[in-house]
C-alpha cells in the first residue's frame, strides 16, 4: 500500500513516541509549542508502550509519529492499530530500532535527524584530532605533576599538527563532516570507503586509499563506519599492528567495529594511543586495564548530541514536520534501499 503526504493547509494528527526521558531531553517547551503550531499533537504523556488501551486510542487517528530514543518497534500489529499513519519523523539518528519492514511495505515516509547529530560527533572528532596531535592532555597531566613547564624547545618533532596525516574510515555523514572541518587545517587527509571512487574522493579533497594503506600511513585514524554484520571487527589486529608508532586511533562509531583485545594490547604496550568514545562492551568492565592506561582516553559516549545540542535535533525534526505537513516531502528522508549502509 502506498500512502501520500498531505497538502498545504493540512494540520496532521501527530503523537510523540519515545521514552519519557528522551522527550524531556529533546523536546523542551518551546519545541513542543512549535510542533503544536504545525500539527494537532496528541496530549502527553508520550507513547512509550504501544500496546496499552490509551496508546491504541491515540494511534487510531494518528498520521504522523514524532519518534526518539526508546520508541517501541512499529511492527505490523502497531500499524494495524494506526491505519492512518503516513510518516515518521525521528528526532535521533538510526531508525533501525523502531522502523520495521511493515513500515516500508505500507509506504510510510521516514525522516531522521542523523544529519543534525553528525555535527557534534564531527566537532568532537576534530577536537580530539588536534588535541592528540599536540599531546595536550598528556602534557597537561605532566605539567600538573611537575608544576613546571620544562624546556619547550626540546619538544619532540612528532608533536604537533603541521602536515599530520589523518585517516578517515568511512565517508558516512559524520566522516564527511570531519573531512569538511579538517579543510582549514594543515593536515593531509586519506579516506578508505569501498563505495567512494577516486573521482568522488578528489571532490571531497581527500586521497582514496586501501584499508591497509590507511592504517599504515596515518598518524591518526578516525573510525566512522556503522556497525553492520560486514563491519564487525573490521579494524583487526593486523591493521592495528601496522599503525605507525605513537599513532592515534579515534573511535566515535561503535566499539565492535574494532578488535577490542588487539587494541588493548597495542595501547597497553604504549605503541599507539587511543581516544575511545565507544568500546566493546560499553562500558568496559570496572577492572579493564584501559581505564588506568595513560595512553587511552575513554569518554562516556558523549560525542553525539547532548545538553543544548538536543535542540538541534528538535529543530530539524520540526522543519521536517513542517515540510511534510505542507506537502513538500522530507529534506532528510531515510530510504529502505540505503538501510544496509546505515548504522
Amino acid at each position: 500500500m502506498t500512502v501520500h503526504a498531505p497538502g498545504p493547509g493540512h494540520r496532521p494528527r501527530a503523537a510523540v513516541a519515545m521514552s519519557p526521558d528522551a522527550a524531556s531531553a529533546v523536546l523542551d517547551p518551546q519545541s513542543l509549542a512549535a510542533f503544536r503550531r504545525v500539527c494537532d499533537l496528541a496530549p502527553f504523556p508520550v507513547l512509550d508502550d504501544l500496546t496499552t488501551a490509551r496508546a491504541r486510542s491515540v494511534l487510531a487517528d494518528v498520521e504522523l509519529l514524532i519518534t526518539g530514543w526508546g520508541c517501541p518497534p512499529l511492527d505490523a500489529d502497531v500499524l494495524r492499530a494506526a491505519p492512518l499513519l503516513r510518516a515518521v519523523v525521528h528526532t535521533a539518528g538510526s531508525v533501525r530500532g523502531h522502523v520495521t519492514d511493515a513500515c516500508w511495505e505500507r509506504g510510510v515516509e521516514v525522516s531522521s535527524a542523523a544529519a543534525a547529530n553528525a555535527l557534534p560527533v564531527a566537532e568532537y572528532t576534530l577536537g580530539m584530532i588536534l588535541l592528540s596531535g599536540k599531546r595536550v592532555l598528556e602534557r597537561a597531566r605532566d605539567f600538573r605533576a611537575a608544576r613546571t613547564r620544562g624546556n619547550w624547545l626540546r619538544t619532540p618533532r612528532g608533536v604537533g599538527n603541521y602536515h599530520r596525516t589523518v585517516g578517515i574510515l568511512s565517508a558516512s555523514l559524520i566522516g564527511r563532516r570531519v573531512v569538511e572541518l579538517l579543510r582549514p587545517h594543515d593536515v593531509r587527509v586519506l579516506l578508505h570507503d569501498p563505495y567512494v571512487d577516486e573521482a568522488e574522493a578528489a571532490g571531497l579533497g581527500v586521497e582514496s586509499v586501501s584499508l591497509p594503506e590507511l592504517f599504515a600511513r596515518c598518524d591518526t585514524v578516525s573510525v566512522h563506519t556503522p556497525l553492520l554484520p560486514t563491519t564487525r571487527g573490521l579494524v583487526s589486529r593486523p591493521l592495528i599492528d601496522a599503525m605507525p608508532a605513537d599513532a592515534v586511533l579515534i573511535n566515535t562509531s561503535r566499539g565492535a567495529v574494532i578488535d577490542q583485545e588487539a587494541l588493548t594490547d597495542a595501547v597497553l604496550a604504549g605503541r599507539i594511543r587511543a581516544v575511545l568514545d565507544v568500546t566493546d562492551p560499553e562500558a568496559l568492565p570496572p577492572d579493564h586495564p584501559l581505564w588506568d592506561c595513560e595512553h587511552a582516553l575513554i569518554t562516556p559516549h558523549l560525542a553525539g548530541s547532548e545538553g543544548n545540542e538536543w535542540r538541534r535535533l528538535a529543530d530539524l525534526a520540526l522543519a521536517e514536520t513542517t515540510r511534510w505537513a505542507a506537502g513538500s516531502g522530507f529534506l532528510h528522508p531515510v530510504r529502505r534501499e540505503r538501510l544496509a549502509f546505515l548504522a
